[in-house]
């Protein structure tokens, strides 16, 4: 499976507010487009129970939920298209493997603990920032922010900027493809 990671964050590294949930101010039509045409094209999405894209394709997407709830593997009793995953319990392997998806992209798409755990696995990392917008006291997108930049920890896992994309000029978002040598 290629690895491919998604967020978009404040210009101090913050994917939510501190009661976890997306402002507004972090949403912008142009890295909507962006992210929703990247996951249209991903064979798997992965994410954790809070997180979701919440978009009108969402429900025919094929996915992988992170949660404690279950042993090891399960089926979303909610979705027939989602597979519940204790990464404790079972690997990604055998989560693929119960989704019947086990080649093509995987589109890591959050929360932090999530990100995480997939850090030493990107293929590509697609950070998305919104220069002009702050969130005091939110959710970091990776562990350890804000004592380091987003860009620093992907530095940290071997992980380089190689292209930069100008989403909206007036919003000031950017998207950078953070890869692999």
């Amino acid at each position: 499976m290629r690895i491919e990671g998604y967020v978009i964050v404040s210009a101090n590294g913050m994917l939510a507010d501190a009661n976890r949930v997306m402002p507004s101010s972090l949403k912008f039509d142009a890295d909507q487009t962006f992210f929703e045409s990247a996951l249209d094209r991903a064979d798997l999405i992965v994410h954790g129970k809070n997180s979701f894209e919440d978009q009108e394709r969402s429900p025919q997407r094929t996915r992988i939920v992170l949660t404690r709830s279950v042993s090891a593997l399960a089926p979303d009793p909610d979705n027939p298209k989602a597979t519940l995953w204790n990464p404790a319990r079972a690997t990604f392997e055998d989560a693929c493997r119960q989704a019947g998806v086990t080649s093509g992209t995987a589109a890591i798409i959050g929360g932090p603990v999530v990100f995480d755990m997939f850090m030493d696995r990107y293929e590509t990392f697609w950070l998305s920032q919104a220069h002009s917008v702050t969130i005091p006291d939110g959710i970091g997108a990776f562990p350890g922010i804000p004592e380091r930049s987003a860009e620093a920890i992907l530095e940290s896992h071997g992980l380089k900027p190689t292209e930069t994309r100008l989403l909206d000029a007036i919003g000031k978002v950017d998207v950078t493809a953070w890869s692999r040598d």
